[in-house]
């Protein structure tokens, strides 16, 4: 890039990350998912809107030196997504608890399979023509069409939580418990989507290849490489970690997306399984300063490029977003429903879990963004899932705040909920339980 080219890219940088983090505080300060405010920041900066005006466009000289400025973008997007899914990773592992098991059972098995299982057998019925992208592969994209009916947002109903100050009570321990056997099993078959998607086209031998490439980087890294890289840490040996403990979290993630790109594995996915890799006893502060950077810079930028990138012209189809948005959601309410009813809750507790577990935030948008750049899923239905994992995000938290407003309890068993109603009806909104991170982290303090 030459050097003319480089003061307006950061002064494009410079407006992104500031619209994204005063529409992000907004948002927060409204009791919404921070996330909305960014990707409305990236809509209001990008074509769709400002970017319509010439004088805009020559301010900000965007047409100098256009293809390394894309370049450029592209990379502070993938460092974003990267370090969005590593810390997700690293979060899902400190979330998971042991109790409670067979109501998360029967919540997990019911909420995800059902309505994962229900859109691969509607799919036959779906003009899967509208949907389907550069690649044409058609189980690729039924498997990403799967994967957005069932998936649950940690990070997003995380904060929600953490905002509403019911981050400890037990409501919130089974929401997330769902969420963490989702994360890793939908995170599977989405890798599994990808491989078919590069591999489409190729013989049967090298589709099986990738497949299997992609399950045995799985089942490494999620049982052997995680106790490998816990004795590397602690091995008084490594120099690095204790001279450098945020450099050696950082080549952990980097170690395992360049194992991955080799292998031909699913990049993100890779992120995912190195956060969870990762030992929160020895590396605990590391993750925290990289956590506490990437909200602060690469993972706004990373939101709010996705709202740039968003495309509401002619490849954006209003029905496909009220049919999917409402067909996703009858699904994934009904299916979270009958697993609770079965798990032995009655009334409003099966209604707030259903709405809880119904928000798809960060990993819906994370979904479209690794489709789209895939070639599984078009322009239209990529813009179509952002927009469903904002909506449904938005009305859980809205949901949740309105139950605590009015008295309700979460779940009728709580212990807790008399005290958190009164803590919650005397606090001032938007203040005292709103931390300094991005809305998307999740209780990094109050699960460690």
């Amino acid at each position: 890039m030459p050097a003319t080219a480089v003061g307006p890219l950061i002064l494009f940088l410079f407006l992104l990350l500031t619209a994204a983090h005063l529409l992000g505080h907004l948002f927060t300060r409204l009791r919404q998912p921070r996330v909305i405010g960014e990707i409305l920041a990236g809509i209001i900066l990008g074509p769709f809107v400002l970017g319509k005006f010439a004088a805009y466009a020559r301010f900000l000289q965007l047409d100098a030196a256009a293809a390394q400025k894309k370049a450029s973008l592209d990379l502070l997007y993938w460092l974003g997504l990267l370090l969005l899914m590593f810390i997700s990773g690293a979060e899902t592992k400190a979330l998971f608890r042991r109790n409670e098991r067979k109501q998360i059972a029967w919540l997990a098995t019911l909420g995800t399979g059902l309505p994962f299982f229900a859109m691969v057998l509607a799919a036959s019925y779906v003009p899967l023509r509208w949907f389907v992208g550069s690649s044409g592969n058609r189980t690729s994209l039924i498997l990403v069409m799967s994967i957005a009916v069932a998936v649950t947002s940690i990070p997003v109903i995380s904060r929600i939580f953490l905002d509403l100050k019911i981050l400890h009570t037990r409501f919130a321990r089974l929401v997330l418990g769902v969420a963490v056997l989702e994360d890793i099993v939908l995170w599977a078959v989405l890798a599994v989507a990808t491989a078919l998607a590069s591999a489409s086209g190729l013989p049967r031998r090298t589709i099986v290849g990738h497949v299997a490439a992609t399950l045995m980087y799985f089942a490494v890294g999620l049982s052997i490489a995680p106790r490998a890289t816990k004795r590397i840490s602690k091995s008084q040996f490594n120099l690095l970690a204790s001279a450098s403990p945020v450099s050696y979290t950082l080549l952990i993630a980097f170690a395992y997306v360049a194992v991955a790109g080799l292998m031909n594995v699913n990049l993100t996915f890779a992120a995912f399984l190195a956060g969870f890799a990762v030992s929160r006893k020895h590396l605990g502060a590391a993750l925290e300063t990289i956590t506490r950077f990437s909200f602060a810079l690469f993972i706004p930028l990373y939101f709010a490029l996705v709202g740039y990138n968003l495309v509401f012209g002619k490849s954006f189809s209003l029905p496909m977003l009220f049919g999917f948005l409402a067909g996703a959601c009858l699904l994934k309410l009904a299916s979270v429903g009958l697993g609770a009813r079965l798990a032995g809750f009655k009334g409003l507790d099966v209604m707030n879990l259903a709405v809880a577990t119904n928000a798809r935030g960060g990993p819906g948008i994370v979904l479209a963004s690794v489709a789209y750049d895939a070639g599984i899923i078009s322009g239209a239905f990529y813009t179509t899932l952002v927009l469903v994992a904002v909506l449904t995000s938005q009305a859980a938290g809205a949901w949740l705040e309105f139950v605590l407003r009015r008295g309700w309890p979460l779940l009728e068993e709580s212990t807790q909920q008399s005290a958190i109603r009164v803590e919650y009806s005397e606090a001032t909104p938007g203040v005292e339980s709103l931390s300094e991170q991005r809305a998307d982290v999740g209780p990094e303090k109050s699960a460690a």
